[in-house]
């Protein structure tokens, strides 16, 4: 469906029903406006469904596994039914394991535990520190940025000729780029891998909330996402993919859970056998309703519909990339180009802005949640901007001068739930600031740019 056929079509156009649609917040220059919450990137709001699902669970919450009371058993099939609905959602084979974690983050971090002891790592300096820093006990190789999906491929191929044919290794990379949106051939960088003997992990926590992803269709070994990202609150992530250097692995944590059977030793010490399902890496008592939520978030995306989610969205994309183009003063960041695919992440600069007191005008005098910085990205989001890393600008004064270079970023970021006057008063929002400057004085406070009493 084209961006112009989606315009036309009014259910293409009906957001999904999130919490916070009707939120109000107060404005520095009077009165009170419905907050556009425009920070999709860091957290998602929690669809109504899933809302509505959690609260119908509630009651009869109970711990999972072992338990021989109603409620117990009852949480234990709606633990293990996430997992299958997660499995289905991801696409996963009939060996992959689904494990329950806290965040991506937390996944990632499971999988840089469990890689065998020799194991080569090759990640590409673009990455959120999430899949970048967790592979620092191994042998790291960090690739330069690319300036193309084709120059990434031919990136990492240079990059795995070189490397011991028969040891193991693994790749890392997003799916989509949690700066600037833009989407990673996936499924050429799995094939790469795979032609050099290598595995590949693919962090979708940006990717899995805009389009389906799918194990075997992208061909990866493992896939790792977070629920807050994917409109389900609670805390919880998945690690999907191949069993084997999991069953192989010491349990990410030791205790209850993990364990299948613990005997003690002639010499006073404790044997333990440990599981070889995903229980292995889930000790302790699970977050059942953080799994459940992910899994209610994974049906309400499917039934909605990816095909109509998709267009929808490329029709707000096209509404902030029109709206930002009118603005010289405005430069997008890119990686691959301006006509590069993305989902709705879009980072920017305004020319004589520091983008702190950008982002805090827009709060304070529209109502308009984005977010500034770095975004967890360093590498990347100092290659974009050439920027100094030793450099910090204060909130209440421009911080770069017309042709000097900034030293931060602004991110808007949007999804299922975003109605199109969000965006809409987003674009007015920058067009007016950049015209007229900020109405109200902002000052520095404890590295946040605030609006002064």
């Amino acid at each position: 469906m084209s961006v112009s056929t989606a315009a036309a079509d009014q259910s293409v156009c009906t957001p999904l029903p999130v919490l916070g649609r009707d939120v109000t917040v107060p404005l520095v220059t009077g009165g009170e406006v419905s907050y556009a919450a425009l920070d999709y990137a860091a957290s998602a709001p929690a669809l109504q469904r899933v809302w509505d699902d959690v609260a119908a669970y509630a009651p009869y919450y109970g711990s999972v596994h072992r338990g021989a009371g109603y409620l117990s058993q009852l949480s234990t099939d709606l633990f293990e039914n996430a997992r299958k609905t997660v499995a289905e959602f991801l696409g996963c084979r009939p060996a992959d394991q689904v494990i329950f974690t806290r965040s991506t983050t937390d996944s990632l971090n499971l999988l840089a535990r469990a890689i065998p002891a020799d194991c080569e790592v090759f990640v590409f300096e673009t990455e959120h520190h999430a899949s970048l820093l967790p592979w620092q006990d191994a042998r790291v190789t960090y690739l330069d940025a690319p300036r193309t999906p084709r120059q990434a491929v031919e990136t990492l191929e240079r990059a795995l000729a070189g490397r011991d044919p028969y040891g193991p290794a693994l790749v890392c990379v997003t799916g989509a780029s949690n700066v600037t949106g833009e989407l990673w051939p996936v499924r050429e960088l799995a094939a790469a891998a795979h032609a050099h003997g290598a595995r590949i992990v693919l962090d979708a926590a940006q990717l899995a909330p805009h389009h389906p992803v799918d194990l075997r269709d992208l061909d990866v070994d493992w896939i790792a996402f977070s629920g807050h990202k994917l409109y389900a609150p609670f805390g919880s992530g998945v690690l999907a993919g191949r069993a084997d250097w999991l069953q192989a692995a010491e349990p990410y944590l030791a205790g209850g859970g993990a364990s299948r059977r613990v005997t003690r030793r002639q010499d006073g010490g404790v044997a333990v056998e440990w599981h070889e399902t995903a229980a292995r890496h889930e000790a302790g008592s699970p977050n059942v309703i953080g799994a459940y939520a992910i899994a209610s978030a994974c049906k309400a995306l499917t039934e909605a519909g990816w095909d109509t989610l998709v267009a929808r969205e490329q029709h707000l994309i096209a509404k902030v990339r029109e709206g930002l183009a009118e603005v010289p003063e405005v430069r997008v960041l890119s990686l691959f180009g301006d006509d590069a695919p993305r989902v709705g992440v879009l980072s920017f600069v305004v020319e004589g802005w520091n983008s702190s007191h950008f982002a805090a005008a827009l709060s304070a005098e529209y109502g308009i949640g984005v977010r500034d910085g770095l975004f967890c990205a360093h590498p990347l989001v100092r290659t974009l901007l050439g920027s100094d890393p030793q450099t910090q600008g204060e909130c209440g004064a421009p911080e770069a001068a017309p042709g000097e270079k900034s030293l931060n970023a602004i991110r808007v970021s949007f999804g299922a739930g975003t109605p199109d006057e969000h965006v809409e008063r987003f674009v007015n929002a920058v067009r007016e600031l950049v015209a007229e400057g900020a109405k109200w004085q902002y000052r520095t406070e404890d590295g946040r740019c605030v609006p002064a009493v």
